[in-house]
């Protein structure tokens, strides 16, 4: 396994190079995967294309009998395939086992890309996998490049714009003088650029909580939720109220209504809830409405641009005074670390990195809200945000 953050120029195409000769050496089928269509697959597929028709040639060989240029497929007798695809749409890259894949920008890529699709095509061949990227802030694929410094089977590779023979160094220096020191820091010299738009600190500070499996006698409870679509995680909190802290939590994602709602009314009434604060938003509604036929005391809470910034900076105060506390819990500590904050011309917008969830973070800035300032004025979503 290697994980290797990097600008592409020069590296991508000794690369593919690189394919082809493991394809002659091992008879293998490999996969090549790119951000997007957009992006590395194309100049992946030319250069890649380029090398196989002079090697079908050299067989005698039709190119257009072994290069499927619309399924973006290249099949070698004697030597194996390589397969283009892209991560726009995770489903697709599912299937049969392959030997070696090779995962382009993959910084920009949703985690699911790896830990749910590409991770399981590798078992039946004890696969190899080769990452390449340039640093996105503290996301999923920052973790994987740490990682691999230490975990057994892997390397860790690191090169910087100053390192691409095709790049006149000075041209480099040129651009420094013109960007900020953190951009220049993670889009040319490849670093992890830590704490940039950072919003909640202190955050292992306040992981203090300790996980409840039922109510303590004589404490309030209450629970706060965000729903999922089809792509993210259901998350539910269980707020000690007295205490400010969370006592436990459920993150689950891709259940039907019923089980959905069986879950949330079962925490609900084991914990003798008070009052449950759910998102609106998307399938939230239908649920709210379910679950007070079931007796359920539910309070909506409608996300919008609006009303996002207020609860976030209340969660943020939070942390920063060190007011709250929550279960030392790898998943929620992960999302609030690499949680953004971006200027725009109105204020602030904030949101989880590319290819990252912030479920959790939603969650618990609806509970926080919820318990310590009080409900705010619903305002009417714009068109399209």
């Amino acid at each position: 396994m290697t994980v290797s953050p990097c600008l592409q120029a020069g590296v991508l195409v000794r690369l593919m190079r690189g394919c082809s000769a493991f394809l002659g050496r091992c008879k293998n089928d490999l996969v090549y995967i790119g951000g997007s269509v957009f992006r590395g697959k194309k100049k992946a597929w030319r250069e890649t294309t380029t090398i196989a028709k002079q090697i079908l040639k050299g067989m005698g060989l039709k190119e257009r009998e072994h290069i499927n240029q619309s399924k973006h497929e290249i099949k070698i007798p004697g030597m194996g395939e390589i397969w283009f695809r892209t991560a726009d749409n995770p489903a697709s890259l599912a299937g049969e086992g392959v030997h070696g894949v090779v995962v382009d920008e993959f910084s920009l890529m949703r985690e699911v890309v790896w830990s749910e699709y590409i991770e399981a095509t590798l078992l039946d061949y004890k696969g190899w996998v080769a990452f390449f990227g340039i640093p996105k802030g503290n996301n999923w694929a920052a973790k994987i490049w740490r990682g691999a410094k230490n975990w057994e089977g892997w390397q860790q590779l690191h090169a910087t714009s100053y390192d691409n023979p095709f790049i006149d160094p000075v041209d480099i220096d040129k651009i420094k003088e013109k960007r900020a020191q953190s951009i220049f820091n993670q889009e040319y010299l490849a670093k992890i650029v830590s704490g940039e738009g950072m919003v909640f600190r202190n955050v292992t500070e306040c992981a203090k909580s300790e996980w409840l499996d039922k109510p303590e006698e004589g404490r309030q409870y209450v629970g706060s939720v965000d729903v999922a679509d089809a792509n993210d995680y259901t998350v539910v909190y269980v707020w000690d109220v007295a205490a400010k802290s969370i006592v436990h939590m459920d993150r689950f994602r891709r259940v039907g209504y019923n089980v959905l709602e069986d879950r949330l009314e079962a925490l609900y009434k084991k914990f003798g809830m008070q009052n449950m604060t759910i998102e609106d938003n998307s399938i939230g509604q239908p649920v709210i409405d379910h679950l007070r036929k079931r007796g359920m005391t539910i309070t909506p809470f409608h996300t919008s641009h609006a009303t996002k910034a207020p609860i976030i900076q209340a969660l943020q105060s939070a942390f920063e005074h060190e007011e709250i506390s929550i279960l030392p819990d790898e998943i929620t500590i992960d999302e609030l670390t690499v949680y953004e904050a971006k200027r725009t011309a109105s204020g602030y917008s904030y949101g989880a990195p590319s290819g990252m969830f912030d479920d959790c973070v939603m969650s618990m800035a609806i509970g926080w809200y919820s318990i310590n300032v009080g409900r705010i004025e619903y305002v009417e979503t714009p068109e399209g945000w």
